[in-house]
């Protein structure tokens, strides 16, 4: 009887182990009819192929997989993560760390850092902020073989074309001469110091070191160069900088946030929206274009950015993100404090909420950008024009008050 128990336990866990040596001998297949062609033709040798999957299988840790034969998770409930605050992305160790080994990377590779800026236009401490939040200035683990990621996601995920167009990117990288075990990745084929996904090295990814090659996992120059000219080639205008904190008077609207309702800078101030501790707008940037920032609508700190807060938002599409390397950069050069405004308690609400809130506005006919579950500028200008359009004060930031009264 213990026996035929045994036996009863064990058959779930042989039912999946022999499932998925079905799922891997189907993945090889995958390999040498879909990939391998694709491979050859863009100049990708056989060797190099063989030599990229080399003892590589499927990695079922990662997220978002959809093995062969089954159905996509529902979008449902992959909104169910919290909503969280703004606040938290400006932690102080986050801050501290960066801003700190910033200042020691700035002294270490000032003629590198001064060389890509005539170079590019681009500050060195913009490169070096976002340095810092992307790989701790090449601290951080990069633990994953791109391989058997791209190739995993590729094969079985919910982005699988997408996935399988870097893979096939990363093949034409290994054939340039990169060490194909030595191309180490984030959990999504994100590559090296600088977190390239490989058809933005395949763009983007400079010699920086003057040895003929683009070394983005073991060369502090050439990291600094690819940076520098993947900012510059995405727009990056010389001689203007990011953005300013600001303090935004009652009189003018949060709900006027975003790059498409910009203005100069001058309006702006004309409006009464001043720099924060009484600083004056240079000269120089009156004439520029500006746009009102407000990650956290009411509940936080404002800005007026440039359009190189969007360039820096190519690089990552996030709001906060943009925010992060704009401010650090500050810290590291100028040796600002802390953002004068300070982070309301707000967030905690399910992605789920987000998105519900999202979709009853788009019926009302709002410009959402998309019922994600995330707060972006549109969908915190449109939760300030429904406050506006029933005489309630806008805080534009989505809370629970807010939810119930929309969506019901």
């Amino acid at each position: 009887m213990r026996i035929f128990l045994l036996i009863l336990l064990l058959l779930p866990s042989l039912a999946v182990a022999q499932n998925r040596a079905k799922v891997e001998g189907q993945f090889r297949g995958w390999l040498e009819q879909v990939v391998w062609p694709r491979a050859a033709g863009q100049g990708v040798d056989r060797g190099t192929f063989e030599a990229a999957f080399s003892g590589v299988t499927l990695n079922w840790d990662l997220p978002d997989l959809v093995p062969p034969g089954m159905a996509p998770p529902a979008r449902q409930l992959q909104r169910q993560s919290e909503f969280g605050a703004p606040g938290k992305y400006f932690n102080r160790g986050s801050v501290d760390g960066a801003t700190n080994v910033g200042r020691q990377m700035a002294q270490r590779h000032a003629q590198t850092l001064a060389r890509v800026e005539r170079a590019t236009g681009v500050p060195g401490r913009i490169i070096l902020a976002i340095w810092g939040r992307e790989s701790g200035y090449g601290r951080a683990d990069i633990p994953h073989d791109v391989f058997q990621v791209l190739g995993t996601k590729g094969f079985m995920s919910t982005r699988a074309p997408y996935f399988t167009d870097e893979l096939i990117a990363a093949l034409q990288i290994a054939q340039r001469g990169a060490a194909p075990r030595g191309m180490k990745s984030s959990w999504a084929g994100a590559l090296g110091q600088p977190q390239f996904m490989p058809s933005n090295y395949l763009a983007y990814a400079t010699d920086g070191d003057g040895d003929g090659r683009a070394d983005i996992w073991g060369s502090d120059a050439d990291t600094i160069a690819s940076i520098g000219t993947y900012l510059n080639r995405h727009g990056w205008v010389p001689g203007r900088d990011w953005g300013f904190e600001v303090r935004v008077p009652a009189s003018v609207s949060c709900g006027l946030e975003g790059p498409y309702q910009a203005r100069t800078i001058a309006d702006w101030a004309a409006m009464g929206v001043t720099r924060v501790g009484g600083k004056a707008f240079p000269v120089a940037e009156l004439r520029g274009a500006g746009s009102l920032m407000m990650p956290a609508g009411r509940n936080g700190p404002a800005f007026i950015v440039t359009p190189n807060f969007y360039v820096l938002k190519d690089y990552n599409t996030s709001d906060l993100y943009a925010l992060f390397v704009g401010h650090v950069g500050d810290r590291i050069q100028y040796r600002v404090g802390d953002f004068a405004g300070r982070w309301g308690s707000v967030g905690g609400l399910l992605r789920s909420d987000v998105a519900s809130l999202q979709r009853a506005l788009v019926a009302q006919g709002h410009d959402v950008g998309g019922a994600d579950g995330l707060a972006g500028f549109k969908t915190r200008r449109s939760i300030g024009r429904w406050q506006e359009s029933r005489g309630q004060p806008a805080t534009c930031f989505p809370d629970a008050g807010i939810v119930a009264a929309v969506t019901r």
